[in-house]
């Protein structure tokens, strides 16, 4: 059976969707996770939600114990994994406001431990992320905007940066030529992680400004970048809810 973990920042533990809920501690041998993990049931299916930059919002980017993270949620039981996040954009049509699902990334961070095998003592392991994104999430996560008629992007390379600073005039530049479409500094870690435990993992982003690229507005701010959550947080919880049942229903 399905259980599906969700991995965010934007109060969707909190969601009105959510029934019999409990809340877990969790122990790895990578450390704790950025929070407990509140455990419930949505649309019928079982859901594990993990706040990544903890519930007070006080763990940069960089900091993120991104290994305990994915760790944990392999030892609840976690089949899947969702998250959300919000990115900049680097396309003008891709606006403020809309969603993304990305099937691309380029890591662009390097203070990370993206990986499980510190040696290769127990044997050599590489792992292919060459498509770093489950395709069946992805297709799911698109169903569900379409149907719920939300604006949206079904194909998005993501560049994930060190942070916590927003990037330079010359760095937006520099990743749009380099083929990226949207910026953020959380998801390319936990991709990979996943990857190596054999979990399925996608994410939706949520746009919510044109970082440093464009010269004619103001370059990106945190209140911005609020703001813009705070007005999308329910449209993510609604399509969580109704790709619960989707990824439940091919089980």
């Amino acid at each position: 059976m399905a259980k599906i973990a969700i991995i965010g920042g934007s109060g969707l533990e909190k969601s009105s969707h959510i029934e019999s809920v409990t809340v877990k501690e969790v122990n790895t041998k990578w450390g704790a996770p950025s929070s407990f993990i509140t455990e419930g049931v949505l649309n019928g299916v079982a859901v594990a939600f993990l706040s990544r930059h903890g519930f007070d919002h006080s763990i940069p980017p960089s900091h993120v114990n991104n290994r305990a993270n994915i760790a944990a949620l392999k030892e609840i039981g976690c089949t899947h994994i969702l998250s959300s996040t919000a990115v900049g954009s680097l396309r003008e049509e891709i606006h403020p406001g809309h969603l993304v699902i990305p099937d691309q990334f380029i890591d662009f961070t390097n203070h990370r431990i993206c990986t499980y095998y510190d040696d290769f003592k127990a044997g050599v392991h590489h792992v292919s992320v060459a498509d770093p994104f489950n395709e069946s999430l992805r297709q799911d996560l698109i169903t569900v905007c379409e149907k719920l008629k939300y604006e949206h992007h079904s194909t998005a390379t993501v560049v994930t940066i060190e942070g916590p600073r927003f990037s330079t005039r010359a760095e937006s530049q520099m990743f749009r030529i380099l083929g990226a479409d949207i910026i953020n500094m959380s998801i390319a870690p936990e991709a990979i992680l996943a990857a190596e435990l054999g979990i399925p993992y996608a994410t939706i982003a949520m746009s919510t400004d044109y970082d440093a690229w464009r010269v004619n507005i103001e370059p990106v701010s945190w209140e911005e970048i609020k703001v813009v959550m705070a007005q999308n947080t329910q449209k993510v919880q609604h399509v969580f809810a109704e790709v619960a049942g989707l990824i439940a229903s091919h089980e």
